[in-house]
Order: C-alpha cells, then structure tokens, then sequence
C-alpha cells in the first residue's frame, strides 16, 4: 500500500488580544501579536517546501491571502465545537476519512522546530504506530499516527504539565509501537521567548 502523508498545522487568526495570551501578560498585547506573527512564519518557512499534502487549521475562521500560499498549504477551519482534544480529533478523523495513511499535527508555538524534526516523523512513522515531540513544559509540540487512537485526545489536561505525560501513558496502557523526538520549548511565556529566542524579547 502507498503511504499517504499529511501535515496538519493547528493556528491561531492573528488577531490582537486573542493570540499568546499569557506572553500578553508580560509584554502586552501589541508585542504578543508581533512575536506570534514572527512565530507563523517559521512554521510556514519550515514546512511550506515539505514534498507533502499541508492543511492549516484557523481557529476562527480561514483566511485567504495571508501568509499561508494556497499553492503549498489547504486550508480549513478547526472543529468549533470541544476543548483542544477534541479539535485535533477531528481532524485526525478527517485526515484518515480522506484515505491519508501516516499523519501527522504541529502548532505554531516552536521556533526550535525544523524540517528535519518533522521529517524525522514521518520516517519513524514507517515502523512506528505514534510518534510524539515532546515539549519542556509538559506538553507536546507534534502528534503523529497512522490511524486514529481516540484515546490520546480523551480526558487530558489541556495546556498543562500533565498533557504528555499522560499521553504517553495512554500510548503505554494500548501497547502502541512508538517513538519519541527531540525535547523542545514552546513560546507561551516570557521565560520561555528569552530563553529561546531572545531577540525577539
């Protein structure tokens, strides 16, 4: 059978005081707004030339002529309904609906993040049933599978330290063939941007 690759890219709508609202806290909302920008367009540098299929996921609404070429990358909007798990769950279940074989979800919150990295997933998804980037703060920055497992997107703590941990015990528990990437940071507070990406702070 043919592997079938897709790239799903989870986003926020760029809009002031509804994007890095803890980083907001810090810096305000203006500069917020700015670092987030800065950070779409590393994600859509690093994934824009991938010789794969790409779909963004706006959490509001899809935007048309922004910074996501329509030529490199589809374009839909996140599920409304439900918590973060809910959302990605769906769009797994599309992915897999629509015949894709090996799948795998990113946000826009990782400037350590490269090609390479995800490259690394799709190839350990070749032998592997779930691969997981793992982020410094708990949480994950890349979910990958090759069919739908509900039970990784059921009953998490969103946006907390537990959100990995319990992933992987989830992982364990259904004795799914698995692999794990670089450990990564996230930007989500001023900490976080100083450290990884200090010119931006």
């Amino acid at each position: 059978m043919t592997e079938k690759r897709l790239l799903m890219l989870f986003v926020r709508n760029p809009e002031l005081g509804k994007v890095k609202t803890r980083l907001a806290a810090s810096v305000g909302p203006e500069t917020a707004l700015d670092i987030y920008l800065h950070l779409l367009r590393h994600t859509r540098d690093i994934t824009q030339h991938l010789p794969l299929n790409k779909v963004v996921y706006y959490s509001e609404k899809v935007e048309e002529n922004d910074l996501w070429p329509d030529q490199h990358y589809q374009k839909k909007r996140q599920h409304p309904e439900g918590n973060l798990g809910e959302k990605m769950k769906r769009a797994f279940e599309a992915a897999f609906a629509e015949g894709y074989t090996s799948v795998v979800i990113i946000g826009s919150d990782c400037p350590q993040l490269t090609s390479e990295i995800i490259n690394q997933a799709f190839e350990a998804l070749q032998t592997n049933e779930v691969v997981i980037g793992p982020a410094l703060d708990g949480g994950y920055y890349l979910l990958g599978m090759t069919q739908l497992y509900r039970d990784l997107f059921e009953d998490k703590r969103w946006s907390t330290e537990h959100v990995f941990p319990d992933t992987i015990a989830d992982i364990e528990r259904l004795h799914l063939r698995h692999a794990l990437l670089p450990y990564l940071s996230d930007v989500d507070e001023l900490e976080d941007l100083q450290k990884n990406w200090p010119e931006l702070s």
